[in-house]
């Protein structure tokens, strides 16, 4: 069954604010707010697939303590952005 474009959005920035530590659910709620409704479905996937890494991981790569994933680099860069403004 294929979730429509508000459920998605919804279900998104949910997960955005539930994380496993309280970092990642300020520094991923506050991304998802500001850009969520701008993205388009290819966007929306791979940020669907970014949460699906571990916190610890996502902390490090966000930080900048470790380098990410290939394909979530410039997505890890854009949410460290969203914090540096």
């Amino acid at each position: 069954m294929q979730e429509d474009r508000a459920t998605r959005l919804k279900r998104l920035q949910m997960r955005s604010m539930r994380r496993g530590i309280k970092e990642m659910d300020i520094l991923l709620s506050a991304y998802a707010a500001a850009s969520l409704e701008q993205m388009n479905d290819a966007q929306l996937d791979l940020y669907d697939q970014l949460l699906h890494e571990n916190d610890q991981d996502l902390y490090q790569w966000v930080t900048g303590q470790a380098e990410p994933q290939e394909r979530f680099r410039a997505l890890v860069a854009e949410i460290a952005q969203t914090h540096k403004k």
